[in-house]
């Protein structure tokens, strides 16, 4: 302390010195030493420190004033509380001074302190703002000196903007100071008003607002003067971009008044009428909606506005493909005039048009009928600001076009997409016509708008462009050459031409092709690197489009070749690049030689080790692999044999690398080797890869295991004397992976498929019957209890896939297994034989053997839940390998044994959902299917829910099978009496809904609403399964159910609400427990409410939307928990809403966040009560991701109340820290 103290002493002493360099060194080193962390100032060099600043702002040097100012900045965060009131005093006196210069240092002085002042010292920032507040306020209402009322408003801005919450209590006197300046004779004075205002609404009571709305709304009825009335609409636009929330409510009152202005012949006030519009638009979403036809009608009539040009000539050259451009620019010039104000209200009609189309889609096929051909049509406008933001609202136009994430993944929801793509279809010929003129002319930023336009057609409507190729090449040309275009215009062409060869089909450009490689050519060739990575992406796609391997194609690519591999051999073989250049480079000559490399046999040797060297390198080492295994996987057989003997060993070394991308990429390039190259490769080369291979082989990372698998199914096939060693390098850790319970899917395939290709290889100690005693081996030992129930599942998959490749085994294996069955040692081995018994039954017809059947039946009486679920499950699978032997009897015994009801049920289960998967399998079943229809509607009313919800899925995959004969037979079923049968028949339905295409869609379509209208049902299960078949739909088939919203959603909205009559009280002891009813079917609307924020959010009122998520805030555990997920997600996509209803929201997170455990409670409700707390962070912390929500009076008190509870505090931030994007926040409740 003592030593900051003496050098702090000797910085203030030097800067009394009369030279000004010393002043301005010594305040630089006191900037220096204010800016660290660690600095601790005592008294005495706070109070001198402080007043030697504000000193120095009336220093007679300007630097050393400026320096000064920047100290205080730090210097409010250093110093006592009575300090920085002493600092803003004296700030505050100086900015009325009669010296120019103090006030303007003071000024400025001011508003760093202000900016810089510490948000979470709540106290010290209230009485600073309001000591600022007062002078401020005279100071405005003065006018003294304009220069010191500008600098007033502005402070007073940063205070509104940075503490208006804090300001509350001075909200009325600073409205009574600033509504006058509105009249101000000084445009600046009223522009800094406005700013002032826009900060105050933010914050201000509904009180204040409306006084301030009654003024602006009686003041632009009066209209005294056109001056004034230009600054009330201004203002009015202001308020609503800052608090649209708070502005809806007024809008009734303020449109007819700028649909007023708009018609008088003033272009400044046409402007500010028409950006206004925008705002309310864009801040005002459902008040704004009746008056949107009037909005677009007047941007459509005002964006034709240009009184002083003459577009005739301009249409009647149209016609001409190519044109002299030089002279086009001074024609224009001529018309350009200083005074013409008619540009800015084109501009201001083109950005409304864009808000109005970008937060519209429902209006979309409207737009195209009347926005979409005049848009088209001003292509040609003169002005070139005005021409880019009309570009803009036809592209905004297009992103609508492009189908939403959840009509991609729904393939019949394209009804409207089709409708919106055939008419932009139509308009394409009349849009390219109007754009290629533009692609010439001077302006680059014209052309980047064209290049820009034309990427988002063909990105929404790939092949668009088709027809026009021969348009678009003389803009493409003349924007690549040296003399017309900028270094960000090159690049943006290449951008577009890569889009184009992309999203065309390749025979397109063959004609074109000799007009457009030369450019590309020259640009791969150009000193700036960004341009050179563009151009190789280019000429990448180029080399597809001229010889495409997967079409048979007849367009004769030879001419080009040399062209195409010497730029690219130019750009690999130098070493001083860029990283992208380099990365482009390998990966284009890779598809160079993939393609063509038949045509380069003598250029293979000194490009191929060029790759090698490249493979050594770190940086370059990933990409490389990847362009080596499509030189690799090439149908034209390129002759690698110069580089495989030096590149495996370093293959082989990739896999011990930390790098899990560099793993995947060399283990698929290896796959591919020994795959197409194995007669290249020798059993050395290929012992340097496998003995890398056993670490890898396990369940940290699943799809690294899956491709060492099949490397080595590859390597038993093609090479198998490499695996001379499998047995003792490679099988252990490939029989510890069979028995990890994680192994599935694609890594479970895999591990068939090699055990499959290692007996077939028949190599020494690797038969049939090793590899089954080595499956087989864990069983016996005692170690078998460790073993997870799930890997037994795998190893009975590996065993039946073993036994497939030696049939005749099959009887006497199963035989093993059915002694295990009938004398099990264990529970264990009596479940993982029935399973190995039911796969390989799958497979092979084991009917011939006689006890079979009665050994599995006889197991559904076993004590063991285990073996009862494999013996149904083996039955299930037993059935597929001879369906007319065991269908009947599966079907007989279930009418038998009731007991065993539930487990055969399942088994059937089995078998429709493993007949299902294959055509042939789909002919065999049909014969039983009426059968088994009759057999599960016998059960459709059982009293166990498990075994309802069994038939229900087996009825719905069964639908699937003949989904015209069996889905009438269903809806014809929904007029049963019996509410078990309705609630088991919608519930099938919810099985027959996949987020496939499937035949039963179109059928589905037209009856799911008779299925839904079962959520008006007496009965509350028959209800609360048609919200889950709802679900369902919403979740993976958004159509069926889009056009059904407007009559689901109320009924949707009533399950949501809390009903007494279905709470009840339970005496359990001495105890009263509250059973709620009703809950399960509120959790179910909750999750239906979350899925249709997802899928069908444009259908959706989300004003209605949020009054009952408000409800669910208050609702049950589990409900809450659902809101506050719902809350993160609606502050992410609807912000402005939520935003409006902000005060409603709060008020129940506060409660649930201030809540406390009663003292006695158990361990649970304190972890359930403090995962709410936590969630409902969560909520908040996502609340305060949109834009002004922070300045909302009960969210930033509530935050400053979290953040004075040192508990809560520590909480709050570990959640802001974990916190993802909102986006991510996603669940699936289908």
């Amino acid at each position: 302390m003592a030593s900051v103290s003496y050098h702090i002493a000797n910085l203030l002493e030097k800067m009394t010195s009369t030279d000004k360099d010393y002043r301005f060194m010594a305040t630089n080193d006191l900037m220096t030493e204010l800016q660290k962390d660690s600095i601790k100032l005592d008294d005495d060099s706070e109070r001198k420190v402080v007043r030697m600043l504000l000193r120095l702002l009336e220093d007679k040097n300007g630097e050393v004033q400026n320096l000064a100012v920047k100290c205080l900045g730090p210097l409010v965060n250093k110093v006592k509380e009575f300090h920085v009131y002493s600092i803003v005093e004296s700030l505050c006196d100086h900015m009325v001074s009669e010296r120019e210069q103090l006030r303007d240092m003071s000024s400025l002085a001011l508003k760093t302190v202000i900016n810089e002042l510490p948000a979470s010292s709540t106290a010290l920032v209230a009485n600073i703002c309001k000591r600022v507040t007062d002078r401020l306020s005279e100071a405005i209402v003065r006018q003294e000196d304009v220069s010191v009322q500008l600098e007033a408003l502005d402070i007073l801005g940063d205070l509104l903007a940075r503490f208006g919450s804090l300001l509350v209590s001075f909200h009325p006197n600073i409205l009574d100071a600033l509504l006058p300046q509105l009249a101000s004779p000084r445009l600046a004075v009223r522009k800094r008003t406005i700013v002032a205002l826009s900060h105050l609404v933010v914050s201000c009571s509904p009180q204040i607002f409306a006084r301030l709305m009654d003024f602006l709304i009686e003041e632009l009825a009066k209209n005294t003067s056109m001056s004034t009335t230009r600054t009330y609409i201004q203002c009015v636009a202001a308020i609503s971009r800052q608090a649209g929330h708070r502005f809806g409510e007024y809008l009734e009152r303020v449109m007819p008044l700028v649909v007023q202005y708009v018609a008088v012949d003033d272009d400044e006030l046409r402007e500010y009428c028409i950006s206004a519009c925008e705002a309310f638009t864009l801040r005002c979403p459902k008040e704004i909606t009746h008056h949107l036809p009037t909005i677009v009608e007047m941007c459509l009539k005002y964006i034709t506005h240009d009184p002083n040009y003459n577009y005739d000539d301009y249409e009647d050259d149209e016609g001409q493909m190519d044109m002299d451009e030089d002279d086009e620019g001074e024609e224009d010039d001529e018309y350009s005039d200083d005074d013409d104000m008619s540009w800015k209200v084109r501009r201001s009609s083109a950005k409304c048009l864009e808000a109005v189309i970008s937060t519209r889609h429902e209006m979309l096929i409207e737009f195209y009928k009347t926005v979409s051909p005049q848009l088209i049509n001003r292509f040609k406008e003169r002005e070139e600001n005005v021409k880019v933001d009309i570009f803009h609202a036809y592209m905004a136009l297009l992103r609508q076009t492009r189908p939403s994430l959840s009509l991609s993944i729904d393939p019949d929801a394209m009804e409207q997409e089709e409708g919106t793509i055939s008419m932009l279809k139509q308009q394409v010929p009349a849009l390219v016509k109007s754009v290629h003129r533009q692609m010439k002319e001077k302006s680059i930023k014209t052309r980047q708008g064209c290049f820009a336009l034309l990427t988002e057609l063909v990105q929404v409507y790939p092949g668009a462009l088709t027809h026009h190729i021969p348009a678009l090449i003389p803009g493409i040309q003349f924007s690549l050459g040296d003399k017309n275009s900028s270094s960000n215009m090159k690049i943006d062409t290449l951008a577009f031409v890569h889009c184009l060869l992309v999203h065309h089909s390749g025979e397109v450009f063959h004609q074109h092709v000799g007009q457009l490689l030369p450019p590309v050519v020259t640009c791969v060739a150009d000193p700036f690197y960004k341009i050179t990575a563009e151009a190789l992406l280019v000429l990448q796609q180029i080399v597809k489009v001229i010889r495409p391997l997967d079409l048979a194609s007849s367009f004769d690519f030879t001419p080009y070749t040399g062209d195409l591999y010497h730029c690219t051999l130019a750009r690999l073989r130098a070493a001083d690049l860029d990283q992208e250049v380099k990365e482009r480079a390998i990966a284009c000559m890779g598809q160079i030689i993939s393609h063509l490399g038949d045509h380069l046999q003598g250029e293979l040797g000194t490009c191929l080790p060029i790759f090698l060297d490249r493979l050594r390198n770190e940086i370059t080492r990933l990409t490389t692999v990847k362009a080596l295994t499509k030189v690799a996987a090439s149908p034209l057989r390129i002759d690698l044999r110069p580089i495989l003997a030096d590149a495996l060993p370093v293959l082989a070394s990739f896999l011990r690398k930390n790098q899990r991308a560099l793993k995947l990429a060399t283990l698929t390039l290896l796959d591919t080797l020994v795959t197409n190259y194995s007669n290249s490769l020798t059993p050395q080369m290929l012992d340097k890869v496998l003995v890398e291979l056993p670490p890898l082989i396990n369940e940290s990372d699943l799809h690294i295991a899956q491709l060492c698998l099949t490397l080595l199914t590859s390597t038993a096939k093609l090479h198998k004397s490499s695996l001379a060693n499998f047995l003792q390098l490679i099988m252990p850790d490939v029989m510890a992976l069979v028995r990890s319970p994680l192994l599935q899917g694609g890594a479970l395939r895999a591990m068939q498929d090699l055990f499959e290709a290692v007996v077939r290889a028949g190599l020494p100690g690797l038969g049939y019957q090793d590899i089954l005693n080595h499956l087989l081996a864990p069983l016996v030992s005692p170690q078998a209890s460790n073993i997870h129930k799930q890997a037994y599942h795998s190893m009975a998959k590996c065993v039946a896939a073993l036994t497939l490749t030696h049939p005749g085994e099959a009887v006497g294996v199963v035989d093993r297994f059915l002694m295990d069955v009938t004398n099990p040692r264990s529970p264990t081995v009596q479940s993982f034989s029935l399973l190995a018994i039911g796969e390989i039954g799958k497979h092979i017809d084991l009917s011939r053997i006689p006890q079979l059947k009665d050994a599995v039946v006889a197991s559904f009486s076993s004590p063991s839940e285990e073996v009862k679920s494999a013996a149904s499950y083996a039955l299930g699978h037993l059935s597929c390998g001879n369906l007319q032997e065991y269908l009947p009897f599966v079907l007989s015994e279930i009418e038998a044994n009731p007991k065993r009801q539930y487990l055969l049920l399942h088994s059937l289960k089995e078998i429709i959902s493993l007949q299902s998967k294959s055509p042939e399998g789909v002919k065999v079943l049909q014969g039983f299917v009426s059968d088994i229809w009759t057999q599960l509607f016998r059960h459709t009313e059982c009293v166990e829910e498990g075994t309802r919800n069994v038939v229900a899925e087996c009825l719905g995959k069964l639908t699937l099978i003949n989904p015209s004969a069996l889905l009438p037979k269903l809806q014809e079923s929904l007029k049963t009496d019996s509410p078990m049968m309705r609630t088991t028949i919608v519930t099938a339905i919810k099985f027959t809904i996949s987020d496939q295409p499937t035949a039963i869609d179109s059928l589905l379509r037209h009856s799911i609403g008779d299925f839904l209208s079962t959520l008006q049902d007496p009965d509350l299960n028959v209800r609360r399964v048609a919200l889950v078949a709802f679900n369902s739909a919403a979740h993976n088939k958004p159509s069926l159910v889009r056009d059904l919203l407007d009559t689901i959603l109320p009924q949707l909205y009533n399950e949501t609400k809390v009903r007494k009559e279905l709470i009840r009280e339970v005496e359990m002891g001495p105890f009263k427990h509250t059973v709620d009813d009703g809950l399960d079917i509120r959790k179910a609307a909750f999750e239906c409410m979350y899925t249709l924020l997802e899928t069908c959010l444009d259908r959706v009122d989300i004003y209605v939307f949020l009054e009952h998520v408000e409800g669910g805030l208050r609702d049950h555990y589990d409900i809450k928990m659902l809101t506050y997920l719902m809350l993160t997600r609606l502050a992410h996509l609807c912000p402005q809403a939520v935003l409006q209803r902000l005060e409603r929201l709060v008020e129940p997170l506060r409660t649930t966040v201030t809540t406390k455990v009663k003292a006695n409670s158990v361990k649970q409700e304190y972890e359930k009560q403090d995962e709410l707390k936590r969630s409902a962070m969560r909520a908040v912390a996502a609340l305060l991701t949109i834009p002004d929500a922070d300045k909302n009076p009960q969210l930033s008190e509530f935050v400053a109340h979290i953040k004075s509870t040192p508990e809560l505090q520590s909480l709050f931030e570990s959640i802001q820290r974990d916190a993802c994007p909102t986006h991510d926040a996603m669940m699936d409740l289908s």
